[in-house]
């Protein structure tokens, strides 16, 4: 994620909620509630083990991408993520008859260095489609904990630490000839509801 990490709830909520999610009408979060667990303080109907939205969401092209995902640690490496990415594309490349968006590309964008997220990708279903070197810039990410991409960094810049996108997609043809029924038994294969 570009933004945190993010030490209180208020540094969350002032820093990520309102300065990213509420400015942008292209993206829809959402919370990742877990039905199998008890109801908590934070969800009546289970517990709270993440989030994440689409984004960079184009009604005119009919493409979104899911980002913005955060699994609470002990939630990492479970079904969670399968679960509610699958969910999350369903909704958007299932017709609109059939209740989804009718969208024809969801898209995921990740770190060249993050390698359990290509593969959590890829295992749904997603296409690698390129990278995009020094994609983005951390200003101050030395001291914010970020990642950097690996390569010698500009002279006088140090602090600034370089990433490089892995950009990957999943179309609605891809999905209509058997995209639908892998992510379904990825999804079955952990019987959980959300």
């Amino acid at each position: 994620m570009p933004t945190g990490p993010f030490q209180t709830v208020q540094d969350f909520n002032t820093n990520f909620l309102e300065a990213v999610v509420h400015r942008d009408p292209g993206i829809v979060l959402f919370a990742i509630i877990d039905k199998t667990k008890p109801p908590s303080a934070a969800d009546g109907e289970g517990e709270l083990v993440g989030m994440m939205s689409y984004m960079s969401t184009s009604s005119v092209n009919l493409c979104t991408e899911i980002g913005y995902i955060i699994i609470l640690p002990p939630y990492q490496r479970t079904h969670v993520n399968s679960n509610a990415v699958g969910l999350l594309l369903q909704y958007a490349l299932e017709v609109p008859s059939q209740g989804g968006l009718g969208l024809r590309r969801v898209q995921w964008q990740c770190s060249s260095m993050n390698a359990p997220s290509i593969r959590a990708a890829e295992r749904l279903g997603f296409k690698k489609e390129g990278i995009m070197k020094w994609h983005r810039v951390f200003h101050g990410g030395k001291d914010r904990g970020k990642v950097h991409n690996g390569r010698e960094l500009p002279r006088g810049s140090e602090q600034d630490y370089g990433r490089d996108t892995v950009v990957l997609g999943h179309y609605w043809d891809d999905w209509e000839q058997g995209g639908r029924e892998k992510v379904q038994a990825i999804m079955d294969r952990h019987n959980v509801s959300y």
